[in-house]
């Protein structure tokens, strides 16, 4: 070809093409916003609509799976410690899928408060617990649950660091598990829940409460908002809105018509819910955070607030170092 031209001389195209999808995706987003507000007006009178709208969103097993039986469950006991007992436990979630956790058994004859207390991106059960050390960002998490003497579980999930040995691709994963009907989301919520269908038929299990961090507060909320046997949970450094956090392993096929945060939090009404997020948060803008909890509180004008906590905490993308709202949770868990 004799035409030759320099690099820079496409520029404008690339960046009019650039801008004008930039523009539709802000007019599609104003647009779902519109749609939402009014597809949520009855979620307080009806959430067991919604409950079932947001399984089908997040997709298959959430939908379409019937489990009578119990997950079948293995257990090795790991180590006996002052006041409880450390279990790894493998559980049978789907039809060769095992998922593992440590769960912390509290001593004595008594029923108590079971906490599911999730890690976060690149965690584990083991690295939140201590038994590594430094819990790092998670600021003792799980100890300080399990210090009020209640039992607690930690599972693993698809999102531990490479230098454990197991490589994998989540995003992929999920792309894929989307193509089939349904995400990874989906399959983790229904393992959580899987979980607790065994510890309820436990007679040492008196309720259930759930907190988590970052990638734990999304299952938190998420888990929270569609299993009603969670009583009381603590979101941390998560919530938000999705038109502003736009991971793919957190959007689904017209999700913006129908849940943002905001509207997954009020399928939690009656029971409690504590929202922290710190204000210098380097992942999550804590400014669209608080905007998020403006719109929840805009949507709770008919049933108030007092079912929602909101910690604004001065820290960062870490587990909020108060133990006022664990102590809530605790109290809230025994009622």
């Amino acid at each position: 070809m004799r035409y030759q031209e320099e690099k820079q001389n496409t520029k404008e195209g690339k960046q009019v093409y650039l801008d004008g999808l930039k523009r539709l995706i802000s007019l599609r987003q104003q647009a779902a916003a519109k749609k939402r507000n009014e597809y949520c007006k009855d979620i307080f009178t009806e959430p067991a609509r919604y409950r079932e709208d947001m399984r089908r969103m997040l997709g298959w097993p959430l939908i379409g799976q019937s489990d009578a039986e119990l997950p079948k469950v293995s257990s090795e006991k790991l180590s006996d410690e002052d006041g409880y007992t450390v279990y790894r436990m493998r559980f049978e979630i789907l039809d060769g899928v095992m998922l593992s956790g440590l769960f912390f058994k509290a001593d004595g004859e008594d029923k108590k408060p079971l906490v599911l207390v999730q890690h976060g991106g690149a965690g584990t059960p083991e690295l939140i617990s201590g038994m590594y050390g430094s819990t790092s960002n998670y600021n003792d998490m799980l100890q300080r649950v399990r210090r009020h003497g209640v039992h607690v579980f930690a599972a693993q999930l698809l999102l531990w660091h490479e230098s454990y040995g197991v490589s994998y691709d989540r995003k992929a994963i999920d792309a894929k598990l989307k193509r089939v009907g349904s995400s990874i989301a989906a399959v983790e919520i229904y393992g959580l829940t899987r979980i607790l269908d065994y510890f309820e038929h436990q007679d040492f299990v008196l309720n259930f409460g759930m907190v988590g961090l970052s990638y734990g507060g999304f299952y938190t909320l998420f888990t929270t908002a569609i299993d009603t046997r969670i009583k009381t949970a603590i979101s941390c450094s998560f919530y938000n809105t999705r038109d502003r956090i736009t991971w793919s392993d957190w959007t689904w096929l017209n999700s913006a018509e129908k849940f943002d945060d905001a509207e997954v939090a009020c399928l939690i009404y009656p029971r409690k819910l504590c929202i922290e997020i710190g204000t210098n948060d380097q992942l999550f803008d804590h400014a669209s955070g608080v905007r998020s909890f403006e719109k929840l509180v805009s949507l709770c004008r008919d049933v108030g607030t007092d079912w929602v906590d909101f910690i604004s905490f001065e820290g960062t993308h870490e587990f909020c170092k108060q133990d006022l709202p664990i102590e809530r949770l605790i109290k809230e868990l025994y009622k």
